[in-house]
């Protein structure tokens, strides 16, 4: 292992970290040794990374671009999302990595909202070009691997710069989107977010970290990717998921650690048994997971299969990583997604706004403070609707039992999960109520033997319209052409009326409620 010491542990990497430098640290300590992987060959060093993001660091200040400012990151599981992700956290700018599977005014929308001065995007994401040419803020276009028109190469645009260190670094961020319960998504602006910091636990010469969800996510971003690189530690990018090739790929790099949400759980245990038993999976010594609830029979199955490697964490992009278990923990306390490590983290409230008791489901309410704090960007009326005493929710409810451990019972119908990404169904009625046929729509989630739930659409019909195949079909088809594909509702339902509140707001809970009646489990 490279002992760099407890002074230069201590002070330098510490120290480097918090300016967004623990890479160039890395960068003069292990030049060769790599710190992204491509699984298709492709890697970067700590020395060509670090190279990398000083001449996108100058690029950008050579453009006008300075501390504060925004800039969009529109790019698959590549080494070149690395150089861009580590060059804006030391210049003290704000990075929006952007969901690549939206659509181009989609993604439009999120490059003008978060006023990105500056967009490298990736040529193999349909639309690009199109999304940009909307966005009136740009000054610096960047493509990354082949040419798009309107844009500099990514190669050719770094080309005259200087590669050595930028000598005045400044504490860079992340913001990261998360979609609206009533419309556009919104902007989750935490400055003052903790940092991936060193661990004490990773062993340079073992550790391999593999990425498998898209990096403009919020865990797989800073558990795979940021966090290995400020620990010096490599990691491994999927740009995609193949249950074998996941597995194969751990045997090839003799990966350590990873992220993983439960679809993919499931996935890879309906392997066969003999693909499973083909591969020596016995390199892995921790499994981060989160992002939805697993099913107890699913990850039962996955640590007899794979040991007591998995640890599970309940948060959202707004935070709340103060959740956490343990395989043992969760073996004793099934079905719990952590324990509150103390009293004031968080609060589950009922109705009333009263505490509840050991046992009583109510709100989970989480610390601010807990998370550096966090507000919509742009947006006071949302931060607001979901604060109370220095608390917030991200719609979720749950009971704390008597030793503390978090078990989740149900959560706001404004929120769908499936396969671990979140999608909020008011998006999809704002595009289905444009349809001629359709009168008023609710779309809810409702129960998926795989992904937890799945996208189903509750349309009420204008007069004179009659229920048919061939209008569903119609419809979602309608909606295909409008959305990204995983908002698409799977199937259809037709209502004869839709119920809403005096005040004419749809009541999703009463529309979700009969698909869910008679489960155990209501997310």
């Amino acid at each position: 292992m490279n002992d760099l010491g407890p002074v230069t542990l201590d002070q330098r990497l510490l120290g480097a970290i918090e300016v967004g430098m623990a890479p160039a640290l890395w960068a003069e300590i292990q030049p060769d040794n790599v710190a992204v992987h491509e699984v298709s060959g492709r890697r970067r060093t700590c020395g060509e990374l670090n190279a990398n993001a000083n001449r996108i660091a100058r690029l950008l200040r050579s453009r006008g671009l300075a501390a504060g400012d925004a800039v969009a990151l529109l790019c698959s599981n590549r080494v070149e999302f690395a150089d861009v992700l580590v060059a804006a956290l030391r210049t003290g700018l704000r990075l929006t990595p952007v969901n690549w599977h939206l659509t181009p005014d989609e993604i439009g929308y999120v490059v003008n909202d978060c006023e990105a001065k500056a967009l490298f995007a990736d040529v193999r994401v349909t639309g690009a070009a199109e999304a940009a040419s909307a966005c009136p803020l740009l000054i610096v276009k960047v493509a990354i691997g082949g040419d798009l028109p309107g844009f500099e190469g990514y190669e050719a645009a770094m080309a005259e710069f200087d590669a050595s260190d930028i000598d005045d670094p400044v504490r860079g961020y992340t913001m990261l989107y998360t979609s609206g319960t009533t419309g556009r998504p919104k902007g989750v602006y935490k400055p003052n977010a903790q940092i991936p910091t060193y661990d004490p636990t990773y062993d340079r010469d073992v550790d391999v970290h593999l990425c498998t969800g898209p990096a403009y996510h919020a865990s797989p971003m800073a558990g795979d990717l940021r966090r290995p690189l400020n620990n010096g530690v490599p990691t491994v990018l999927m740009d995609r998921w193949d249950s074998e090739l996941v597995l194969q790929t751990i045997e090839k790099f003799g990966v350590t650690r990873g992220h993983f949400v439960p679809i993919m759980f499931q996935r890879l245990l309906a392997l066969p048994a003999e693909v499973r038993a083909k591969y020596d999976l016995s390199s892995i010594r921790r499994i981060t997971h989160g992002a939805a609830p697993c099913p107890p029979e699913v990850k039962q199955a996955t640590i007899e299969w794979l040991g007591p490697v998995l640890n599970e964490y309940y948060a959202g992009s707004e935070g709340g990583v103060g959740f956490t278990i343990t395989s043992e923990e969760w073996l004793r306390k099934p079905g719990s997604v952590g324990r509150r490590p103390r009293p004031e983290v968080a609060r589950i409230l009922g109705d009333d706004g009263r505490e509840c008791a050991v046992g009583v489901p109510g709100a989970i309410y989480l610390q601010l403070a807990a998370q550096g704090g966090f507000e919509y960007f742009k947006d006071p009326a949302k931060t607001e609707a979901n604060r109370q005493g220095g608390y917030f929710t991200m719609g979720d409810v749950g009971y704390l039992d008597a030793d503390d451990y978090l078990f989740l019972t149900g959560r706001n119908a404004e929120t769908i999960i499936a396969g671990g990404v979140n999608i909020y169904p008011q998006e999809i009625d704002n595009e289905l109520i444009k349809h001629p046929a359709v009168e008023d729509s609710c779309t809810v989630g409702v129960p998926h033997a795989e992904w937890g739930e799945e996208v189903r659409a509750v349309i009420q019909l204008k007069a004179g319209q009659a229920p048919s195949d061939d209008l569903k079909a119609e419809i979602l088809a309608y909606a295909a052409a409008r959305l990204a594909k995983f908002k698409v509702p799977r199937s259809i339902d037709f209502a004869t009326a839709l119920p809403r509140s005096e005040a004419g707001k749809i009541q999703r809970n009463k529309v979700r409620a009969p698909y869910w009646e008679g489960r155990t489990r209501q997310i």
